[in-house]
């Protein structure tokens, strides 16, 4: 009898051992988000043509890589980031870190040898250091739910010039009588879902033998009954599509909710959504029929509205069976501008600053009702922290900066226990030969100068001594090259680039006394202050990018002296007569006052952010 209570007490001892196993596994997990990696292999090859890119001098090396040109107007690099997103994961593996989610945008534009050359990232990194994978796509993935002709005129090409390299003849002709030649291959197309998933599927698409569980939003099948074999059968990629209405197409859907580990769960939603243009039939299977997907939610209700019951399904069984939920999908589900979308859409207009991409209230609504508590999202290239409250539940929207554009970085979070995530940015600016390229930037910029292109940038981000600088220099080209250009009202970029803070401070005040009395009170109060005659509105509107792009990480970069200015005249000309300056003066304090954004706590119980200080 004794000795049946000690086996009895043993095995009690046991079973809480293993309990409490399993309940570290979940604790202090730590997973890597690294979204928009627009991965181009600079290095990668063609199946159908010997053409190797063009010969760097300092490396030896063949490269496919694109003009710093075309990178200084776009919103992301397409040729240093290769290096980043490999400083990136050995970062990772330096951590210790074993899961790795890539929520959209992994590659250049779904482009077959890009999309080679990120399998054998993903392969190499998987083998060698037992990383896990997770991925679901952006809108530069599939760019349209099937497979596209397509090309690049700007790839870096003989002597400075541009390469034009298309996937079909007669796509581009060449203008000029220095023209290289065009590129044929058919590695060039941009790839709809069969080609990426082929390529793609052992990174978290179709089930694999040791994961405890994996379903589609088209699954039949239950937690307690799961089978493998069965889940294979009903993840053919035939089994995920799905259609508006009954005269609109089949379009592909690969969300899917996996559990790698034992009581975790990722649910990656597949939030592209392609909307069939009117002459769109049943069987359009033609990728010029669909819309591009770079809207985000706002089509879902409309389009893909299986999705929000599939979500809330997955939300109340992973409370009703102890999980602990991860979602991610590549678009925000939340404002990502702190409240500042209405002045900006008053101020720029609705299609400006890439408020399109804003979602919507009704959206956000959904999405709390539905169960989300937290999300990580891309698309942006922003760093940011939004909250929604309603008496439902709460949101928070975790903005993942892109390893593209500045800042450059990605998110790690880790999990204390099931109600607490800790979220860090790691910022990437040590990286191994991002200014390995530069002779042949030497090259083009000579070629520039010698055709006097109006549109030369400026050779000094050749000088860029980290990646973090280099960065910083794209965006500032990228705002003086497109950004005024493009989102400007000219009044108002005129008024900005020729007043200097102290100009911009009289327009706050009706009177010239009243200037003075507070001049004078300012002088005598504010020693961390940086003279207003200092600094000028095109100042102010560099630095509204860096905090746009990198919210309070970019306080770092600005100088502190110069900030306090800004805020000053800000909170002045906010009372100002002038619509525009008050609405601009608006704009600047709200982005630089949003949630944490850079090392912080959520409590996913009561869905508070706190603050982690160093």
């Amino acid at each position: 009898m004794i000795l049946r209570k000690v086996i009895f007490v043993f095995f009690i001892i046991s079973f809480l051992g293993c309990k409490e196993e399993q309940k570290s596994s979940v604790k202090e997990l730590q997973v890597a988000f690294m979204s928009d990696v627009h991965l181009q292999d600079i290095y990668g090859s063609f199946k159908d043509n010997d053409y190797k890119g063009i010969l760097n001098p300092q490396t030896g090396k063949y490269t496919l890589a694109r003009t710093m040109q075309s990178q200084l107007q776009s919103t992301r690099l397409f040729n240093e980031n290769y290096f980043a997103f490999l400083a990136a994961l050995d970062d990772v593996v330096k951590r210790g870190v074993k899961l790795v989610v890539l929520p959209g945008d992994f590659s250049d534009d779904g482009q077959a040898f890009n999309i080679r050359g990120l399998r054998h990232v993903l392969d190499n990194y998987t083998k060698n250091y037992g990383i896990r994978f997770i991925l679901t796509t952006g809108n530069h993935d599939p760019v349209r739910p099937f497979r596209m002709a397509a090309g690049k005129t700007d790839f870096l090409g003989k002597n400075g010039h541009s390469q034009a390299i298309f996937s079909e003849k007669g796509m581009f002709l060449p203008k000029n009588h220095d023209d290289l030649p065009v590129i044929i291959t058919q590695d060039i197309a941009k790839l709809g879902y069969v080609g990426i998933l082929d390529e793609l599927q052992d990174f978290g698409f179709f089930p694999k033998p040791n994961d405890r569980y994996w379903e589609s939003p088209f699954s039949s099948y239950g937690y307690e009954n799961y089978d493998f074999n069965e889940a294979k059968k009903q993840a053919t990629f035939e089994n995920r599509k799905y259609r508006s209405n009954k005269n609109e197409p089949d379009i592909p859907d690969v969300s899917y909710l996996v559990e790698p580990i034992e009581d975790v769960w990722f649910l990656a939603i597949d939030a592209n959504i392609y909307v069939p243009k009117p002459e769109a039939d049943a069987d359009t299977v033609d990728p010029k029929l669909f819309s591009s997907a770079s809207i985000g939610y706002n089509n879902l209700l409309l389009h893909k509205a299986h999705l929000m019951d599939w979500i809330k399904s997955v939300t109340t069984r992973a409370e009703e069976l102890g999980k602990t939920l991860i979602v991610f999908s590549h678009y925000p589900m939340l404002d990502f501008y702190d409240g500042a979308g209405p002045d900006i859409e008053a101020l720029f207009g609705t299609n400006k600053m890439q408020m399109h991409r804003m979602p919507s209230e009704e959206i956000s609504q959904m999405l709390i009702e539905a169960g989300v508590k937290v999300h990580f999202g891309g698309h942006m290239h922003m760093n940011d922290t939004g909250q929604r409250y309603l008496e439902s539940g709460s949101l928070i929207n975790i903005q993942i900066p892109s390893m593209a554009a500045y800042v450059p970085g990605y998110k790690l979070l880790t999990l204390k226990d099931n109600d607490v995530f800790e979220i860090e940015t790691v910022v990437i600016d040590n990286v191994p030969d991002f200014d390995s390229l530069f002779p042949l930037y030497e090259k083009e910029y000579g070629y520039l100068e010698q055709v006097k292109d109006s549109a030369i940038w400026d050779k000094g981000i050749l000088e860029a001594k980290t990646y973090k600088e280099f960065t910083t220099w794209h965006l500032n080209e990228l705002v003086r090259l497109r950004f005024l250009k493009e989102d400007w009202p000219e009044n108002l970029k005129f008024l900005l680039i020729r007043s200097s803070g102290e100009d911009l401070l009289r327009l706050a005040f009706d009177q010239e006394e009243e200037y003075n009395a507070f001049y004078k009170r300012l002088q005598e109060k504010n020693t961390e202050m940086a003279p207003l005659d200092s600094w000028t509105g095109l100042h102010m509107i560099h630095d509204f990018y860096k905090i746009r792009n990198a919210d309070e990480l970019a306080f770092s970069d600005i100088d502190q002296k110069r900030l306090e200015g800004y805020k000053v005249v800000c909170q002045q000309l906010r009372k100002s007569n002038y619509k525009n300056l008050r609405l601009w003066a608006s704009i600047f304090m709200k982005v630089c006052n949003g949630e944490p954004s850079d090392h912080f706590k959520i409590d996913l119980k009561t869905g508070k952010i706190e603050r982690v200080v160093p």
